[in-house]
């Protein structure tokens, strides 16, 4: 029966909750079904062990409806269940224009916040038509289905919001584009990896210290990428090339690493990387850990040593926006199905090209750029953004 079919006919919202067991939803509609009722919706969820399961059904033929009312609560009452039914018309009233995903993650996520978005969203013109959780950990995970506000100014708001109240927010426009295949490019030093791949290098050069006071300023905005590049690979002439395996096996994967590329790759999605470290390290972590693209600069070594200069074309601001565009050509995924993660000054460029740009621990000036911020020290929890749940990130590592 259609939503047309539905607006004037009389219906009965049946709610039944209480103790959650098996059974209790074929129970309901074995028991409605002795009087030929057609289900116009139904909407059941479990919290704690405890059970609301509703359903709007047709009113009886023939005056049945006050049988149907006993039979139901007989029922209930049969396995110590609560019900309530409450007769009008029709379905629920058409969604306003301008549908949305907002994903809230909080740790932990707080009443106080979850107040403060569902105030903000309601400021806007927006109206929440349903909530639920994503995960309860690493990180509290919740989604919100919202309608009569557009995406852009849904976000733009929350987004304020978000930085004032403590928690992550993404918000996103809803419809089929969500479930299509995508491609996700990653930043590597301080996004994939904890490490900033050059400052490996300069510990076994003697330089740590100065080359990581370069990369701060750097990845602040403060110093031109480029000419901060030139100037740390630098200090690095002299050394055997060997110290490549060296800094290899220094490198430390950011915690849920692995898990956000494994079950990305299970979905069908696209991954790559783009650096502005080195291929050294790049082309090892691609094999490792199968990803699809992976570009970086290429440290010279003449000679079995460093010669202190990078080969080929630079892999800096604006190289890594167009990386994020050759990608996706190469992918075959629309520009708009890109998802970026970065948290660098030099990343921004990459991630506003993206359909959706994620500031991971990024830098103040990052964050406020990029479409949603990700403050959790846990790189998986870009999937929720995603609408990927735990249960189904759990489910993908064990396939």
């Amino acid at each position: 029966m259609s939503a047309s079919q539905t607006s004037d006919v009389p219906t009965l919202l049946v709610k039944i909750f209480g103790k959650d067991r098996p059974g209790i939803t074929a129970g309901l509609f074995d028991t409605l079904a002795a009087y030929s009722v057609d289900v116009v919706d139904i909407e059941q969820v479990v919290t704690r062990g405890r059970i609301v399961l509703c359903a709007l059904v047709t009113k009886p033929a023939d005056s049945g409806e006050g049988e149907l009312r006993a039979t139901v609560h007989s029922w209930a009452d049969s396995l110590k269940l609560q019900a309530e039914i409450l007769s009008g018309t029709g379905d629920n009233r058409p969604r306003g224009s301008g549908r949305s995903h907002v994903t809230v993650l909080g740790h932990p996520l707080t009443a106080e916040s979850t107040a403060a978005i569902a105030s903000r969203i309601t400021a806007t013109g927006g109206n929440i038509d349903r909530i639920f959780r994503l995960a309860k950990y690493p990180v509290t995970a919740v989604e919100f289905a919202v309608s009569g506000v557009e995406t852009a100014p849904l976000r733009t708001e929350l987004a304020t919001a978000a930085s004032h109240i403590g928690v992550d927010v993404a918000v996103v426009s809803a419809g089929l584009h969500r479930r299509a295949q995508r491609l996700v490019v990653m930043d590597v030093d301080s996004t994939l990896i904890q490490d900033e791949v050059i400052e490996l290098f300069a510990a076994h050069a003697g330089c740590e210290a100065e080359v990581a006071e370069v990369t701060e300023r750097a990845m602040r905005g403060e110093l031109d990428f480029e000419q901060s590049l030139h100037a740390r690979v630098k200090l690095l002439a002299g050394l055997d090339a060997s110290v490549v395996d060296k800094v290899r096996s220094e490198v430390r994967l950011t915690p849920g690493a692995r898990t956000l590329i494994r079950t990305l790759k299970q979905l069908g999605y696209q991954v790559g990387v783009v650096s502005g470290g080195f291929t050294q390290v790049t082309d090892d972590l691609q094999e490792r850990l199968g990803l699809d693209f992976a570009s970086a600069n290429t440290l010279e070594i003449v000679d079995g040593q460093l010669t202190g200069r990078v080969t080929g074309e630079i892999v800096d601001r604006a190289g890594k926006a167009r990386l994020l565009r050759r990608f996706a050509a190469e992918a075959g995924v629309p520009l708009a199905q890109t998802v970026a993660i970065g948290d660098g000054a030099n990343d921004l460029d990459m991630l506003n090209a993206a359909g959706l740009g994620v500031a991971f621990n990024a830098k103040p000036v990052v964050r406020e750029a990029a479409h949603t911020a990700v403050n959790v020290p846990f790189l998986d929890a870009v999937l929720y953004l995603l609408g990927i749940t735990r249960e189904e990130v759990e489910a993908a590592g064990l396939t």
